[in-house]
């Protein structure tokens, strides 16, 4: 009989936010709480894509998506930014993503 063991259990490589970014992301969001703009968000994870939405109501859609996600054919990680109806805008690292949100909460009412 074969004893499974941690080192044989195959690894998910799902795509996650590190914890500078997830920092950075959380003190936006606090920001936007704190005015009275967002009230919740949700965190999700798949193998290519690492998904933080916001939400205004609890039982709402999404007021504003931020996505970390691999493109497949450069193998390189990109964000996008997506808000309420509007197009979605690809950026090249979180801080500039961050910087058109506190934007972009300027217009948020």
């Amino acid at each position: 009989m074969r004893s499974v063991s941690s080192s044989s259990v195959p690894n998910n490589h799902k795509l996650y936010f590190s914890k500078t970014e997830l920092s950075k992301i959380l003190k936006c969001y606090s920001i936007g709480v704190s005015n009275g703009d967002w009230k919740d968000y949700a965190l999700n994870f798949n193998t290519n894509e690492a998904i933080f939405s916001i939400y205004k109501h609890t039982l709402a859609s999404p007021e504003c998506i931020l996505k970390k996600y691999k493109e497949k054919k450069k193998k390189k990680t990109l964000y996008q930014l997506s808000i309420s109806n509007k197009k979605n805008s690809k950026y090249e690292n979180l801080d500039q993503l961050i910087s058109s949100i506190k934007r972009s909460q300027l217009s948020i009412v």
